[in-house]
């Protein structure tokens, strides 16, 4: 006999912006975060030659197995568990989290005026069952000056975000164009991620 699916799920992610995406689903959740003593920032490692949709996509099951592996050490209640990875891509290049404030500048100017990728692979996995998903949307900058780059990273918005932008921050006044999921550019992309959680028998 098939267990039923319980009502909620668990979301491995530090990001609030994917909690608040779940809120607009209303989808129940529980935070199931790394541990003090897991290397997490060490699976978003890119390898030499990746393409950025294989490294999303590596990363989000990488960090999937990670999460469930921590639901059982922990012993919590058996639930689906949702992991994510997003990636701002120029060309093939990989742009993730910025190091430092130059380096948010570096990739600011790299991006400004040029049309690129935000890619966000989702992970799904319950029991021994999983499914996963991919978004792929363009962003278009305008031409930001010096100034205008150097006011955006001292605001503090760039840091700990892939590309070193948020689209849904300030970095929405230098945004002339977007195309394709809004929500996988914030770093949830609410389409494919309805789909999977109905795919492996998830009510919403």
């Amino acid at each position: 006999m098939t267990s039923p699916i319980p009502d909620f799920i668990y979301l491995a992610s530090q990001s609030p912006r994917r909690s608040q995406l779940l809120d607009q689903l209303g989808v129940k959740h529980q935070l199931l975060l790394p541990e003090a003593n897991e290397d997490a920032e060490s699976l978003e490692v890119v390898l030499r030659g990746e393409a950025p949709k294989t490294y999303v996509r590596r990363v989000s099951e990488l960090k999937l197995g990670a999460a469930q592996q921590r639901m059982l050490r922990q012993n919590l209640p058996v639930a689906p568990v949702l992991c994510a990875d997003t990636t701002v891509a120029l060309g093939r290049t990989i742009f993730g989290k910025p190091n430092d404030a130059n380096d948010a500048m570096r990739m600011l100017r790299a991006l400004s005026n040029r049309p690129h990728r935000v890619i966000t692979a989702i992970a799904l996995g319950l029991g021994d069952k999983s499914v996963s998903a991919c978004s792929e949307s363009w962003v278009t900058f305008a031409d930001m000056t010096d100034h205008e780059i150097a006011s955006y990273v001292a605001s503090g918005e760039p840091m700990g975000k892939a590309g070193a932008y948020a689209v849904q921050g300030r970095a929405a006044a230098h945004i002339a164009h977007i195309s394709g999921s809004y929500s996988g550019i914030m770093g949830l992309p609410l389409f494919e991620t309805a789909q999977i959680l109905r795919e492996i028998g998830f009510t919403l």
